[in-house]
């Protein structure tokens, strides 16, 4: 491809800031580095006709993680790191609502219910021994217990008879909050780029070039990564892709299901939209396979969710397939976010763990910092 004098004068000379991704950290990291300098020419590139990763894609859960989520977490790290998670995380959350708008979030507090499976008595028999301590622990964020005990309303099967409420968690649509992002990075006077994938870049003396496409040479003074589960493709760092795959029914006549839902450990989720049943997970059934960048669907997988549907969500309903999607994540070993200066004008923020509706407006935020000093 070759550009003329014309669209290399306009689009791609003479950038302060380059930032790699247009999901919910790259868009809020151009917000607020225009807000800190409200002259320097900010362009966002990003890869796909519309975000890439996971910012469009995602099942809407306003979260901060289920009750075995975070007993999980305790064999891993220590209880102030995992406060910590969950105050960033609950956090970000509010910095969310406050960005775009609890309306043009379309927010829905109907809280969060998590299921076990039969086979998973042991693990929901620790889950209520532990009840009380987590909500201990969780008090200085929420000043409330945040994990009760409930029955099974929902007509659910083949689960244990109780499930656990998280009356905090709540429901966004994500269509609606990108595009009201969106909205705002142009209002703004932010450039954004689409189908312009960065390929490669290096550090200058004092820029960093960077090619787009393979074939298209740039350069900036600065450049933000922000394209979380693809960042392997650009940078060395502790982060994998993980691939995460939805499907979505037809419109359910008197669906009764409300909420957002956890199932089998977290691998499962998935809650009503214009009475529909959003439904993803499964990446538990292939890891290895699913630490790809490839953004298609498996009859694996698939078949899993739709066997699910049947037998435990909608045991007594018919239902139709409408649509089936994948989203790419970035996670690691680690929970915590990588936000780090790569060199000198090279700077990233990516490792959401599958949190980024909670996170990646804060992320957005830091990296904007980091790239400011």
């Amino acid at each position: 491809m070759t550009l003329s004098y014309w669209e290399h004068k306009m689009w791609l000379q003479n950038i302060d800031y380059a930032i790699v991704g247009s999901g919910l950290v790259g868009l809020n990291c151009a917000l607020a580095l225009k807000e800190k300098h409200p002259t320097a020419n900010i362009t966002v590139f990003e890869k796909g006709m519309l975000p890439s990763g996971a910012s469009t894609k995602n099942a809407g859960f306003a979260c901060f993680g289920s009750l075995s989520e975070i007993l999980d977490d305790l064999s891993t790290h220590s209880e102030e790191e995992v406060i910590n998670l969950v105050k960033e995380r609950v956090q970000g959350l509010q910095l969310l609502r406050k960005n775009i708008g609890d309306k043009q979030l379309d927010l829905k507090h109907c809280g969060g219910y998590e299921l076990f499976t039969e086979e998973d008595g042991e693990l929901f028999k620790q889950c209520k021994l532990q009840l009380h301590t987590i909500n201990r622990l969780l008090i200085p964020i929420f000043n409330d217990d945040v994990f009760s005990i409930t029955e099974n309303a929902f007509q659910f099967k083949k689960i244990q008879p109780q499930l656990v409420f998280n009356k905090f968690e709540g429901q966004i649509d994500t269509g609606k909050m990108m595009h009201a992002l969106l909205q705002k990075v142009y209002k703004a006077g932010i450039t954004v780029l689409n189908c312009a994938e960065v390929t490669s870049l290096s550090q200058d003396n004092e820029s960093v070039s960077f090619q787009l496409n393979n074939s298209i040479n740039v350069s900036a003074k600065k450049v933000c990564i922000a394209n979380n589960g693809f960042a392997k493709q650009l940078l060395d760092e502790a982060v994998q892709p993980a691939r995460a795959q939805v499907l979505i029914t037809n419109p359910i006549e008197n669906l009764h299901i409300k909420g957002t839902f956890h199932l089998d450990k977290g691998y499962y989720y998935f809650r009503n939209i214009n009475d529909r049943i959003l439904f993803g997970g499964g990446r538990n059934l292939n890891f290895k396979g699913e630490e790809t960048t490839e953004m298609i669907t498996t009859n694996q997988i698939q078949n899993k969710l739709e066997e699910l549907l049947n037998t435990t969500i909608l045991p007594k309903t018919t239902f139709e397939i409408d649509r089936r999607w994948s989203g790419i994540m970035g996670v690691g070993k680690q929970k915590k976010p990588i936000v780090k200066e790569i060199s000198p004008n090279i700077f990233c923020a990516v490792r959401l763990g599958g949190m980024g509706v909670a996170i990646g407006t804060a992320m957005g935020y830091n990296l904007a910092k980091l790239a400011s000093r």
